[in-house]
């Protein structure tokens, strides 16, 4: 455990932090099976609109990293298109 009062600061935003990118990781990971579970049917569009806002939305705030985000999008939209 830290001593220094700074480094026991940086603990507990690091703590918060790590809760919310928790958070926008799963809701992106959610969204992408819903994409894929998806293919193929009437709501695909959709479903696939919010799996995009949502990889978008991960890289913009630095969770993931923007060519990882382009990747998870060329990859979702390939095998939305072959199914």
């Amino acid at each position: 455990m830290a001593n220094i009062k700074s480094a026991i600061k940086r603990n507990r935003q690091n703590e918060k932090r790590a809760i919310a990118n928790k958070t926008v990781r799963s809701q992106m990971r959610t969204y992408q099976k819903k994409a894929l579970a998806a293919a193929g049917t009437d709501e695909s569009d959709e479903s696939l609109r919010l799996a995009v806002k949502h990889i978008d939305k991960a890289a913009s705030k630095g969770i993931i990293h923007k060519n990882t985000a382009a990747r998870k999008k060329s990859r979702l939209v390939k095998a939305m298109k072959a199914s």
